[in-house]
């Protein structure tokens, strides 16, 4: 992916200036299920590729079904998860999938690994995404492409994270949306 920063909409607001935006590939983090059709909509329209965030999808249960459903109705460009369920249907369905993985402690990395090779997703999204240390190590242990996301505030966050080996950055910060624009990489 050439495309180092992925700006994420938690809002109606934030999704507007991603659509104004030179981003191509956009994450929308946090909706109703009744604002699908017009997000998604709207995004068609701008030329624009989303990655939804299934888990985050209020009234919509983040199961298989559900996957299914999306991948079939809005054929978005990637689904965001941190069940196995929603990866595996979203790799058959042809769909770009992205397993979602806390940084809590030791155990949940662990634990984190052994789903991660059960579902063996396209991406990984590491939160939080400014501990570049864990980023390298997590890189170096499944050798899959690793989106960092949260708590990445500056700049600084962002080149630190990518030097550890991330390939993207999934921020909601408009202020990096700004500085890393695809005109100025």
């Amino acid at each position: 992916m050439k495309q180092k920063i992925l700006p994420a909409s938690a809002n109606m607001k934030d999704f507007e200036a991603f659509l104004q935006s030179s981003y191509e590939i956009g994450v929308f983090l946090d909706m109703h299920m009744a604002q699908l059709k017009h997000i998604d909509r709207m995004a068609k329209e701008k030329g624009k590729k989303m990655i939804y965030h299934v888990d985050l999808i209020h009234g919509m249960k983040n199961d298989e079904y559900a996957t299914e459903y999306i991948c079939q109705e809005y054929k978005p460009f990637g689904l965001i998860s941190t069940k196995s369920s929603v990866i595996q249907k979203a790799k058959q369905k042809g769909v770009i999938a992205v397993q979602r993985m806390f940084l809590i402690d030791s155990h949940a990395l662990e634990k984190s690994y052994k789903l991660i090779e059960k579902t063996q997703p396209d991406y990984i999204e590491v939160l939080p995404g400014a501990m570049p240390a864990i980023i390298s190590e997590v890189k170096e242990r499944v050798n899959l492409p690793i989106f960092a996301g949260g708590l990445i505030r500056t700049p600084d966050d962002v080149n630190a994270a990518l030097l550890a080996g991330a390939t993207a950055i999934t921020t909601s910060k408009r202020k990096l949306w700004d500085l890393f624009s695809e005109g100025t990489e």
